[in-house]
């Protein structure tokens, strides 16, 4: 990744749009991302901090008006209450958390085996795994399974916090499209490298969605959702982990490393067709 040099660290509630589509429309290379509850943009050409900080300045003092070229601005990212922003994220929290109390609770078995991937009947207590007749649903739900606290908790909030950035920019109905997509693709990596079993949980989307908001903006830097470095290392290093096989070993369970690994892929993928498409068509506005 080519070296990105830092121009300004600002209130995360601030609207640099305007900014950045000034810095885009002069041909100034740069992205914008949030880091520890700031807002960072950074420029790729070192010698270009210095008159982004003088621009930003001179834009603040009223020295310099920048018109967005006739369209509807857009609210920042961060709105006052960011969760009506995003209700197609919020709405897949909800069926995690419904999908998580199935199993916590109890609830029959032939329940949960209309949730999985591949159904299976109870056999002396024992799941054995059949054939699915036309159930296209099973593609999606098992997303919606967890089979633990921890589970859910950081599926949960790592939803949160890549899925509701993405949606606030992307609009609902390009969320819901890559929620699709990216759970398909991670379940059916599952099913494929892994066979017939009891996987579930949305780590896959989560890994999709920080694919996504990663490679996208590198193709089209007016999209500011970019996650902060330490979170890509984090997320990646735990990926690593998880495939060496010590989280195993460790003693807390099987993981389902295909459906990270796949959610992963799709992900980079599609930020790189959004964002490629997006430069190409010289319109950065994603969706509504």
């Amino acid at each position: 990744m080519a070296d990105f040099y830092p121009a300004l660290d600002v209130d995360v509630e601030e609207d640099l749009l305007p900014l950045s589509t000034l810095l885009y429309q002069r041909g100034v290379a740069h992205r914008v991302f949030e880091d520890q509850g700031r807002q960072v943009l950074e420029v790729r050409n070192a010698g270009e901090v210095e008159a982004v900080r003088e621009l930003y300045r001179a834009w603040r003092a009223g020295e310099v008006r920048i018109e967005l070229s006739g369209k509807r601005q857009r609210q920042p990212l961060h709105s006052a209450v960011p969760w009506r922003r995003a209700p197609v994220t919020i709405a897949l929290i909800l069926l995690s958390i419904a999908g998580f109390l199935l199993f916590y609770l109890g609830a029959p078995l032939a329940w949960l085996s209309q949730l999985t991937f591949t159904p299976f009947d109870v056999v002396n207590g024992r799941p054995v795994f059949t054939t699915a007749q036309g159930e296209y649903w099973r593609l999606i739900t098992p997303v919606f399974l967890h089979f633990g606290w921890l589970h859910i908790v950081f599926n949960s909030l790592w939803l949160w916090e890549l899925g509701s950035r993405v949606e606030r920019l992307m609009g609902q109905l390009n969320m819901l499209l890559l929620f699709l997509v990216i759970a398909l693709v991670s379940n059916a990596s599952q099913f494929a490298f892994g066979g017939a079993g009891l996987f579930g949980g949305m780590s896959g989307v989560v890994y999709g969605l920080l694919g996504f908001s990663w490679v996208a903006p590198l193709l089209q830097p007016r999209w500011p959702i970019q996650p902060a470095p330490a979170i890509v290392i984090l997320m990646v290093g735990w990926l690593v982990v998880c495939m060496a096989g010590l989280v195993e070993v460790l003693g807390f369970g099987a993981v389902a490393n295909a459906a990270h690994l796949g959610g992963l892929l799709c992900g980079a993928v599609l930020g790189a067709a959004f964002g490629l498409l997006s430069r190409m068509s010289g319109n950065p506005s994603p969706g509504g």
